[in-house]
């Protein structure tokens, strides 16, 4: 297994492609340390899925918003699993609505999880990987991060803030042995995609070359690659698993 040992935190890795990650880093033999916002049932269901695998979780309630409480947690898994090898800052949520509409507070509640809370928990590991010298950090993005997308100003502006994030932190890293990279991923199957209007998702679909829609899975495959040592050279890159729609 070419993680094993390793421990890898997780943000928003109770659903989704949070989710999916964390059960596939345990397949590689990575330890969890499961970051969830509140719906404690399903952080409990896939930390038994996690746990059926083999490797040791433990879960954790946090808004990413606050710099406090994340530094909090972070301080409670490095005494709790030892160290922490691999950060996967997957948290985000999505207030939806035409600039002309969208509310001030809808604005900055997308910012402040999705770009925000990830500065934090790079801020407080910072040191950490650097005493390591070794670390992945792994950004979830979007491909509205990099297009934009009309009616998503708010998420489309924090994953392209998050792509800038990524690359600074990765120049800053790089002599240390830290990679950081980012993910964008296209259209996703997902409790939130599910939303959309069966007429939106057609579209959607359409303009896609593979014709399909892309799983959770495959956003974890090149998670699972980026954390590996085979991607140790890489750094700074927005690796697309979006079955080529913004080709």
């Amino acid at each position: 297994m070419k993680l094993n040992q390793k421990t890898a935190l997780i943000t928003g890795g109770s659903r989704g492609i949070g989710k999916a990650i964390a059960l596939r880093l345990a397949q590689e033999g990575a330890n969890i340390a499961l970051v969830y916002a509140g719906n404690h049932q399903a952080a409990e269901e896939t930390k038994a899925q996690v746990e059926a695998l083999g490797v040791r979780v433990k879960t954790y309630s946090c808004d990413v918003s606050d710099f406090e409480a994340t530094k909090a947690v972070v301080q409670s898994v490095l005494e709790d699993f030892g160290g922490v090898d691999i950060l996967v800052n997957n948290a985000g949520i999505v207030r939806d609505g035409l600039v002309l509409s969208m509310k001030e507070e809808d604005f900055a509640r997308v910012l402040s999880i999705n770009l925000t809370g990830a500065f934090h928990m790079i801020r407080h590991l910072y040191s950490h990987f650097m005493r390591k010298r070794s670390g992945r950090i792994i950004n979830i993005s979007s491909v509205v991060g990099l297009n934009g997308n009309a009616g998503q100003a708010n998420y489309s502006a924090a994953k392209a803030g998050l792509i800038g994030l990524t690359k600074s932190v990765a120049k800053e890293l790089a002599g240390r042995n830290v990679t950081c990279n980012a993910i964008a991923p296209g259209y996703i199957a997902s409790d939130m995609t599910a939303a959309l209007p069966e007429k939106a998702r057609e579209a959607i679909l359409s303009s896609i070359p593979a014709k399909r829609a892309g799983t959770p899975e495959d956003v974890a495959e090149a998670a699972a690659f980026l954390a590996g040592d085979a991607a140790s050279y890489i750094t700074g890159e927005v690796l697309r698993v979006d079955g080529g729609m913004s080709m």
